[in-house]
């Protein structure tokens, strides 16, 4: 292993660590702003591009679908190249497709920044994990700083629907893509000054037929999901993409099982700790980001409340995300991450079944303390989840869990919406009209938290209480 301190030496290297953890919680903190923003901007985005339903899926879902087909590959790019250049790299794709989103002129180009965007998500998220487990040996300092990591996640989620919800109303749309450009820079900077160059490439390599496989599949599935209730689930094209899907996502499989240097090391979910992180973290997200896409609309077709007040309202899962991820590395070191995680989910699939079930006048303070636990359980499962994950492999194969469990959580995502949001659509129509709204997101939420409470059985049955521990 190489490493290179960039600027800093003496004294001014004890600080180093803590200056590490400021990038890589600005950088997961720019990701999240961007898909709490862009989801509360959506009627506003269809209403100014004139587009339905189907198309704002693809709005949220490209940048999804990318991000969790080249995840994999981002770790294996840090592993081979330096995980401090490919962190680099990232921020300077995302600030590239930031900027194309805010200039687009139609629905093609904005979803054609979301994907630049979502590129540079792969490579930024899952280095930072990898880079504050390099910065922090100590398990109980990492999980600390990890829970600091984990609450940018909820900070993001404060941020992004008051301001955001504030220049939609103000400003218009486009205003929301750049205000995420200055917390870019200051990523950019202090990644050149404090973080260490690591790499670790022996027994490494690109898996291109592996990666080409991943994002087609994922893609034909996507495709298929999406468009299905809107071209009709019967038509040719529907069922020639489900079956392609299909089709390639088995052939994904055999070519991992007999490629040296594979994608997607598939002994390593024979390994049940692992495996179960992510089955955990696919079904947390799969209902999350259909619910974050769902209820913001909610708010302003059903209630009637404008993107600022919309904002307000999502608040309150947020800040009890924000809140509870102050503490969950104290209450996974002393619990230990199997109770954490199973409360953890618990709170999310009762919550969110219990948003399918709202009314249009039903009262604002449940729909609150809906959210609330929803936030909690959230809180209580993020950075758990991310430390059980990366323990659960030997050290040099650090970038390849990041990378794993991060595809996972943005495949659950990938399908929530595509999935959720198909069935959401069927019910309500592409124009999602207050008339429809209601049905489509029972059903649609409903299945979101029965995922997510599948997900506590299986952290109760395999996590233990030293998931925490790193393999040596």
């Amino acid at each position: 292993m190489t490493l290179v301190t960039p600027w800093l030496n003496g004294a001014a290297e004890k600080t180093r660590p803590r200056l590490v953890l400021a990038a890589c919680s600005l950088g997961v903190l720019f990701a999240q702003i961007d898909t709490s923003v862009v989801n509360l901007a959506v009627k506003s985005i269809g209403a100014d591009l004139h587009t339905g339903v189907s198309a704002m899926q693809w709005v949220i879902d490209s940048y999804n679908l990318v991000y969790a087909s080249l995840l994999l590959t981002g770790g294996t790019l840090g592993d081979l190249y330096g995980r401090r250049r490919i962190f680099v790299w990232g921020i300077a794709l995302f600030i590239l497709g930031t900027l194309l989103c805010a200039l687009a002129p139609s629905t093609a180009v904005l979803i054609g920044g979301r994907v630049v965007t979502g590129i540079g998500a792969a490579f930024v998220v899952p280095m930072s994990l990898v880079l504050l487990a390099i910065a922090y040996p100590d398990r109980q300092e990492r999980a600390h700083a990890m829970g600091i990591w984990a609450s940018c996640n909820g900070l993001a989620f404060i941020i992004g629907p008051v301001i955001g919800g504030w220049l939609v109303d103000t400003v218009g749309w486009r205003s929301i893509f750049y205000v995420i450009l200055p917390v870019c820079a200051a990523t950019l900077a202090l990644a050149y000054a404090a973080v260490t160059e690591s790499a670790e490439p022996k027994g490494r390599r690109l898996d291109l037929p592996g990666q080409g496989l991943a994002i087609a599949g994922l893609s034909a599935f996507a495709f298929a999901a999406i468009e299905g209730s809107h071209w009709s689930w019967t038509s040719p094209t529907i069922l020639l993409t489900a079956g392609a899907a299909i089709v390639t996502l088995a052939l994904f499989v055999w070519v991992e099982a007999r490629t040296p240097g594979p994608l997607l090391p598939l002994q390593f979910l024979r390994q049940p700790i692992f495996s179960a992180s992510l089955a955990i973290a696919g079904l947390m997200t799969f209902g999350m980001y259909a619910l974050l896409f769902i209820i913001s609309l909610y708010f302003q077709t059903v209630r009637g409340a404008s993107p600022l007040i919309a904002g307000f309202e999502l608040l309150a899962m947020p800040i009890s995300f924000f809140v509870v991820s102050q503490f969950v590395g104290h209450l996974s070191n002393r619990f230990g991450p199997r109770v954490v995680m199973t409360a953890g989910m618990l709170c999310m699939g009762g919550g969110t079944l219990g948003l399918a079930f709202l009314a249009q006048d039903t009262s604002l303070v449940l729909v609150e303390f809906l959210l609330m636990i929803v936030g909690i359980g959230l809180g209580l499962n993020t950075a758990p989840l991310n430390g059980v994950a990366v323990a659960a492999l030997p050290p040099e194969r650090s970038g390849t869990a990041s990378g794993v469990l991060n595809t996972s959580r943005m495949v659950g995502a990938t399908l929530g919406v595509a999935i959720l949001g198909a069935l959401f659509a069927a019910h309500a129509g592409q124009e999602a009209t207050a008339s429809g709204f209601l049905p489509g997101m029972r059903v649609a939420l409903s299945g979101g938290g029965i995922a997510e409470l599948i997900g506590a059985v299986i952290a109760l049955a395999f996590i233990r209480r030293n998931s925490l521990h790193a393999k040596t």
